[in-house]
């Protein structure tokens, strides 16, 4: 009995190595996964904590300080509940500011989406200095918010340089007080901020442009079908996903516009061009309101939230079909 045993392992050894029993290979796929995590928190952490302290604890402080009458210095002892938002949603010049906001996203979207659209697909067509003319048109966009408001409150008042262009091509009559009349100030802010903010709406549909196959307009163009039909049936579909991302950019960006107000109207005259934003500047560090300033705060945010969270929802959801993989 013993000199089969003694054989049979003997043959054992000559045959090869024993096999690894199974639990090494889970092991080893446990460190690999401890690893893996752990470098995924090396690259993470750095943006987390300064999402975390520049967003997160501002807006949880914003939230606290909303519930006092708080003129920023002393403690916090004048609890005050929701007075504070009521006052807010109560007031019509914040009521008046929220429209503007709401005025400037739907103007936005009507008449700077399809400017940028037109000019979009003519410039992606073969064009002599085409190269140049992009980059001139997102010119605008890589100029600071101060500089291009400081160059136009420097053209704009009575006598400036615009008036003086304007007498020299014939216009006799009296000119508009482009920036204090309340009734023009409004479209001259948004006539500005069209200037600023096109060239980027250009290039991000020349970028959609480029994803659209060029096989697709050459078969329309040998079945018959002109130039618009190409575009309407063809490639505006196709670019779809790129314009309800620039929709959803620039919606986000009218509700929060700020620096080009301030610098060019400080929302007057008679808070013609106040917007949420500057209103919440003028209360809450003009006029030592720091209590009543965050709620306005949080009341843009929350306005800001459920509008991005109601887009994606219901607009985006196409484009994120898909992209997200679920367990």
């Amino acid at each position: 009995m013993s000199l089969t045993t003694t054989s049979t392992g003997s043959a054992a050894t000559a045959a090869g190595p024993v096999p690894p029993s199974p639990a090494l290979p889970r092991a080893s796929r446990s460190r690999q996964k401890s690893r893996g995590l752990l470098l995924i928190w090396i690259f993470v952490a750095p943006a987390l904590i300064v999402y975390v302290t520049f967003v997160l604890v501002p807006v949880a402080l914003a939230a606290v300080y909303s519930f006092f009458n708080w003129n920023g210095l002393g403690a916090l002892d004048r609890f005050i509940g929701f007075d504070n938002y009521i006052r807010a949603l109560s007031d019509p010049i914040f009521l008046g500011a929220m429209t503007n906001n709401f005025l400037i996203v739907v103007l936005s979207l009507l008449i700077q989406g399809p400017l940028a659209i037109g000019i979009a697909l003519l410039l992606n067509r073969p064009l002599r200095g085409r190269a140049l003319i992009r980059t001139l048109v997102f010119v605008p966009y890589v100029l600071s918010e101060v500089v291009a408001g400081l160059a136009f409150r420097l053209m704009l008042p009575p006598g400036g340089p615009l008036d003086t262009m304007l007498t020299s091509i014939g216009w006799t009559g009296d000119k508009p007080l482009w920036l204090a009349d309340p009734d023009v100030a409004f479209w001259t802010l948004f006539a500005v901020i069209t200037w600023k903010y096109l060239g980027f709406a250009i290039i991000l549909m020349l970028a959609g442009l480029q994803g659209v196959p060029e096989e697709l307009s050459e078969a329309a163009a040998i079945d018959g079908a002109s130039w618009w039909q190409t575009q309407r049936h063809i490639t505006l579909p196709l670019l779809g996903p790129t314009i309800r991302i620039w929709a959803f950019l620039s919606m986000i960006g009218s509700l929060q516009l700020f620096d080009m107000v301030w610098i060019l109207t400080g929302g007057g005259p008679l808070n013609a061009t106040e917007t949420m934003a500057t209103y919440m500047v003028e209360y809450g560090n003009g006029r030592s309101q720091i209590g009543y300033g965050s709620a306005v705060a949080v009341i843009l945010f929350v306005v800001s939230l459920v509008i991005a969270l109601l887009y994606q929802r219901y607009v985006l959801r196409r484009d994120m079909r898909g992209a997200i993989t679920r367990g």
